[in-house]
C-alpha cells in the first residue's frame, strides 16, 4: 500500500506532459486547446517573415516593404543585445520548455510584433481610407502574442511588458527614420543598376497603391486587346 502511495504522490508531483508544433519547438500542454491556439499565436512572427516578407520581396520589391523588414532585423539585433545586457533568466518553466539557456527581458516576440504593429499602422494611416482599416489589424495579434508568451510559461508579464514598449518605441523611431531620412534615397536607388536589375520601386509616393495598379492593369489589358 505504502508503495502506491508514493507512487500516486510522485505522479501527482510530476508536471503535465508538453508537447511540441512540428518543426517550430513551441511547446504547449498536451490536451490544452487554448496551448494549441496560443502557441500557433506565437508563431505569427515566424509567418510574417518567412510568408509576408520573403513573398513581398519575391512578387512586390517595393523600398518601403524592404525597409520595414530591415527595421525588424535591426530591431531583433539590438533585443538580443539588450538581452545579453540585462541578463534576467526566464521563469523556472523554462526548464521544461528546453528554454533556459536564452534569457528572458525583453521578449523578443513581443517586440517584434509591437513593432510590426505600430511601423505598419503609422504607414497605413497616411494612405487612402481603405488601407487605413488595415492599421487596427496588427494590434490583437500583438497582444495575444504577449499572452501567449506568458500563458506558455516562456516569459513573465514584466519581460512582455518590456518587449511590447521596446517595439512600439523602435517601430515609431524607424518609421520616422525610413520616412524623413532614408526615402530620400529611394530615387537613387531606384534608378541604380541593381535596383533596375531587381525591379525595386517606391510607391510609398502614390495614395492609393491598389487603384493605381488596378486602373493601369485595365488599361494594359486594354490596350493588348486593341492592338
Amino acid at each position: 500500500m505504502s508503495g502506491a502511495a508514493d507512487y500516486q504522490e510522485m505522479a501527482a508531483s510530476v508536471p503535465p506532459s508538453l508537447k511540441a508544433i512540428t518543426l517550430t519547438y513551441v511547446r504547449y500542454r498536451r490536451g490544452d486547446p487554448l496551448g494549441l491556439f496560443l502557441a500557433w499565436v506565437s508563431l505569427v512572427p515566424v509567418f510574417i517573415s518567412l510568408g509576408g516578407f520573403v513573398s513581398h520581396f519575391l512578387f512586390r520589391r517595393e523600398l518601403q516593404g524592404l525597409c520595414f523588414a530591415a527595421g525588424l532585423l535591426v530591431s531583433q539585433v539590438l533585443n538580443e543585445l539588450i538581452k545579453d545586457s540585462v541578463a534576467q533568466s526566464r521563469p523556472a518553466y523554462c526548464e521544461l520548455l528546453e528554454a533556459c539557456d536564452s534569457h528572458g527581458w525583453p521578449s523578443s516576440h513581443s517586440q517584434y510584433m509591437f513593432f510590426f504593429a505600430t511601423y505598419l499602422s503609422l504607414l497605413s494611416l497616411r494612405r487612402s481610407r481603405a488601407r487605413q482599416v488595415i492599421a487596427a489589424v496588427p494590434w490583437p495579434l500583438a497582444f495575444l502574442t504577449m499572452l501567449s508568451r506568458v500563458y506558455l510559461g516562456y516569459h513573465t508579464v514584466a519581460q512582455v511588458f518590456a518587449g511590447a514598449v521596446a517595439g512600439l518605441v523602435f517601430g515609431a523611431i524607424w518609421y520616422w527614420i525610413v520616412n524623413t531620412m532614408l526615402v530620400n534615397y529611394f530615387p537613387m536607388i531606384e534608378e541604380s543598376a541593381i535596383g533596375r536589375w531587381l525591379y525595386i520601386k517606391d510607391t510609398s509616393h502614390i495614395p492609393d497603391v491598389l487603384k493605381f495598379e488596378y486602373d493601369n492593369a485595365r488599361a494594359a489589358r486594354k490596350k493588348v486587346a486593341t492592338d
